[in-house]
C-alpha cells in the first residue's frame, strides 16, 4: 500500500524522529482519512473521544457551551496540527468539549486502539507522541496563564502570535469567543492596535 495518504503525517514525524518502516506499514492501515463539511464535528459533547486527529487542511475549533449557551473556543487547529480532547481520550468519560470544522477540513484520524497499539509497540511513535502530548499540555497551561493574568489586548496579541495562519481565516465572533470577549470590544481593540500602528 502507498504511504502517499499518510505522507502529511510521515512529514510530520520527520520534524521530530522519522517512524520505523513496520510503524508506517501500521499507520497504513489504520489511519483514515476524512473530508469534513464546514460546521461537520469530529466530537459532540456527551460522548467519548476515541480517537486523535491530524490536520491535513482547513481549521478545526475545540469549544464548551457552558449552562448559559455560551459558546466558549479552547484551541483552532490548522494544517500540521493536531487535536482531540485528552481528558476524555485518556481517562474513558464522556467528553465536555465538541470539535468541529470551521471551513472544509481534510483530517487523519487514529482510533485510541491502534494509538495505544502503536504507543507499546514502537518506540518512536510513542517518542513523538509524547512530545506532541506534552506540548499540548504546555499551550492549555499558557492559554490558561493568559486568561488570568492577562488583559483582552494582550490576549488578543498572544492569538494573533499563536494563530498567525489563521486569524485571517475565521469570523470575528470565533475569535472574540477564544480571548474571552464580545465581538464589538474585540472590534474596540483592533481599533486601537490600528491607531498605535
Amino acid at each position: 500500500m502507498s504511504s502517499s495518504r499518510i505522507q502529511h503525517l510521515l512529514n510530520y514525524f520527520d520534524n521530530y524522529w522519522p517512524i520505523e518502516n513496520a510503524t508506517v506499514k501500521i499507520l497504513e492501515e489504520c489511519i483514515v482519512k476524512r473530508k469534513l463539511k464546514r460546521k461537520e464535528k469530529t466530537l459532540t459533547e456527551g460522548e467519548n473521544c476515541n480517537h486523535l486527529t491530524f490536520v491535513i487542511k482547513g481549521i478545526l475549533k475545540t469549544y464548551h457551551i457552558d449552562k448559559r449557551g455560551n459558546q466558549h473556543n479552547l484551541q483552532f487547529a490548522s494544517e500540521g496540527n493536531w487535536l482531540t480532547d485528552f481528558s476524555s481520550l485518556y481517562n474513558n468519560v464522556p467528553s465536555e468539549l465538541c470539535i468541529e470544522a470551521l471551513e472544509p477540513t481534510i483530517v487523519l484520524q487514529i482510533k485510541k486502539e491502534d494509538l495505544f497499539n502503536l504507543y507499546d509497540n514502537s518506540p518512536l511513535f510513542d517518542r513523538n507522541m509524547r512530545i506532541i502530548t506534552e506540548n499540548a499540555f504546555i499551550e492549555q497551561q499558557n492559554r490558561v496563564l493568559q486568561h488570568i493574568s492577562s488583559t483582552a489586548h494582550e490576549r488578543y496579541l498572544y492569538f494573533l502570535s499563536k494563530y498567525p495562519n489563521i486569524s485571517n481565516h475565521i469570523s470575528s465572533v470565533q475569535i472574540a469567543s477564544y480571548i474571552g470577549v464580545t465581538p464589538e470590544f474585540l472590534s474596540t481593540i483592533r481599533k486601537k492596535i490600528a491607531t498605535e500602528g
